[in-house]
């Protein structure tokens, strides 16, 4: 067993490093004699097809006893409210700087205190798909809410008799307690008029409070289990990993990264007119080990965008749940959904792990390159890093724009470029952490580096077609890479519509202005919890010198 859910009662004191204040606040209240174990995702089905508000669509879930449902399953959809997206400003990570671990354990205890007349639900779920890595999750939520606990039993795995054997041969991993989520989302405080997701990293615990999406609590797991693999030898990743077969033993396996919106799932899935055998492990979220390369995904299905599907898509098969989409009646006078964001911004699903009959939980083969998704107008389409450091460094310092998946305050501009490390804006260890284990996979494990800007080179937008017909060039060994000025660790892909004029010096400024904002972010960690070594500013240092000669 991975996780410890149970304790000799010698062990159940204050020396006990899975303890702290707010980790017992929170798994305490799952005790409670107002607490229903939900016990199957069937049960849990139908507590939120009951559920007020929720509208059972005519619409049946394909094959669902593979699934764990009955025959008779439907689509269901729920909405909730105003947001539909998730809010960043809202996180409080125990730990961090200028955090009062005392004042939000208040907080806690008093959300905790006003649920005691509510009935609550509590399921279980494993977080990871394979022996190497499984990590046991639980969740709680008052009644009135139970699509959310639907849906997350839905995005991570049930247990199952198959997973519970699976679980109990897993590897333990010392001093690691439970994942306990206590989630309120009508909880409202004038304080906090934004919510708040507390979150104790260390002790694997978090308390999410006045969030109805359920982005929150499918991104709140996940921060917790990412931390987890974090302290124990793997990189965390957000984002999609496939492996190709190209004929024989020939095999090349790929992991991008990006946040959403980036084209990651887009990648991930796209099968390239049958061209490979491809397999995939995940389009969100995985692990790598730094001790041989192979990779765990995290969870079976796919929490999707609904914006480019429309209601007559051969994807939509798939669905399982819908959020924050619209409905009506079709010909016949069946309910259907309404997507393509018609209703909203970032209308989402629950797709099931059939939707890729392709995929696997686990890819032993070591990982053979690694593609940082970027929207940085500065950067050719595709550019090759062949330094380490500086390949863990563009990691680092990856450069997108935000999406309608965040819910951005009014004093943000959506359309401004940031740097969001690694892709994972989920992350609540020090940087330093990933900077290491993504530069030993470059380093040690030999994995190459791309960037690829899937926003726009200058003024002109990158097709998906461009981003792809590169990536198989790259896959089949035929892409013929340039020196990019005098710049001695990177090169790009010649593409035609897209010139790179190193003579330009409107152009050169504004490269010199990318590296400078990168330069900017690295400096500005200095002294805080996520600097990193000296080495990643001489780097970039090296990039502006070797530009301006």
């Amino acid at each position: 067993m991975a996780t410890v859910s149970r304790f000799k009662r010698n062990q159940i004191n204050k020396n006990n490093p899975i303890f702290s204040p707010i980790r017992t606040t929170v798994e305490t209240a799952f005790y409670g004699n107002n607490v229903v174990k939900v016990n199957s995702l069937k049960e849990a089905y139908k507590l939120a097809k009951n559920s007020p508000g929720t509208i059972v669509t005519d619409m049946p879930v394909h094959r669902p006893e593979e699934i764990g449902l009955d025959a008779d399953a439907k689509i269901l959809l729920f909405n909730d409210g105003g947001v539909t997206g998730r809010t960043a400003a809202a996180r409080r990570i125990i730990g961090d700087p200028n955090i009062n671990a005392s004042e939000y354990a208040e907080i806690i205890r008093d959300a905790v205190y006003n649920t005691r007349f509510r009935k609550l639900y509590h399921a279980e779920a494993v977080i990871g798909l394979d022996k190497d890595f499984m990590v046991k999750a639980h969740l709680l939520v008052p009644e009135g809410f139970e699509n959310t606990l639907y849906n997350w039993l839905l995005n991570f795995q049930h247990i199952n008799e198959k997973y519970a054997k699976m679980y109990e041969e897993s590897t333990q991993f010392k001093d690691e307690g439970d994942i306990y989520i206590l989630s309120v989302p009508d909880w409202k405080d004038a304080n906090h008029p934004l919510g708040l997701a507390i979150f104790d990293p260390e002790h694997n615990c978090a308390c999410i409070l006045g969030m109805k999406y359920f982005g929150e609590h499918k991104k709140g797991t996940l921060t917790l289990a990412w931390g987890i693999a974090n302290r124990h030898g793997y990189a965390s990743c957000h984002g999609g990993l496939k492996r190709y077969d190209i004929g024989g033993k020939n095999k090349y396996t790929v992991g991008v990264f990006g946040l959403s919106g980036s084209g990651k799932s887009t990648i991930t899935h796209e099968k390239h007119g049958g061209k490979y055998d491809i397999t995939i492990l995940h389009d969100d979220a995985y692990i790598i080990s730094t001790e041989n390369g192979s990779s765990v995904a995290l969870e079976p299905s796919y929490f999707d965008k609904t914006q480019d599907y429309p209601l007559d898509s051969p994807a939509n098969k798939y669905l399982i749940t819908v959020q924050n989409c619209g409905a009506t009646l079709d010909e016949e006078g069946k309910c259907v959904i309404v997507t393509e964001d018609i209703r909203n911004g970032n209308g989402r699903a629950i797709k099931s792990k059939l939707w890729a009959d392709n995929r696997v939980d686990k890819v032993e083969e070591p990982v053979d390159a690694i593609v940082w998704l970027m929207k940085d107008p500065a950067l050719p389409p595709v550019v090759k890093i062949n330094n380490p450091t500086l390949a863990a460094v563009m990691g680092a310092t990856l450069a997108t724009k935000r999406t309608s998946a965040e819910r951005l305050t009014s004093d943000v501009d959506k359309d401004a470029l940031v740097i969001e490390c690694y892709a994972n804006p989920f992350r609540t260890y020090p940087l330093k952490d990933d900077y290491t284990k993504f530069k030993e996979l470059f380093e040690k494990r030999n994995v190459d580096c791309f960037i690829f800007n899937t926003g726009h080179f200058l003024d002109k937008k990158v097709p998906k077609e461009v981003t792809l017909k590169a990536l198989e060039d790259i896959v089949e060994g035929k892409a013929e890479f340039k020196a990019w000025g005098s710049l001695s660790n990177m090169e790009y892909l010649e593409i035609e519509g897209f010139p790179v004029n190193m003579e330009d010096k409107a152009y050169i400024e504004k490269l010199n202005n990318s590296i400078d904002y990168r330069i900017q972010f690295l400096e500005s960690l200095k002294g805080k919890r996520d600097e990193l070594p000296e080495e990643t500013l001489d780097v970039l240092y090296k990039m502006k010198k070797e530009i301006c000669d």
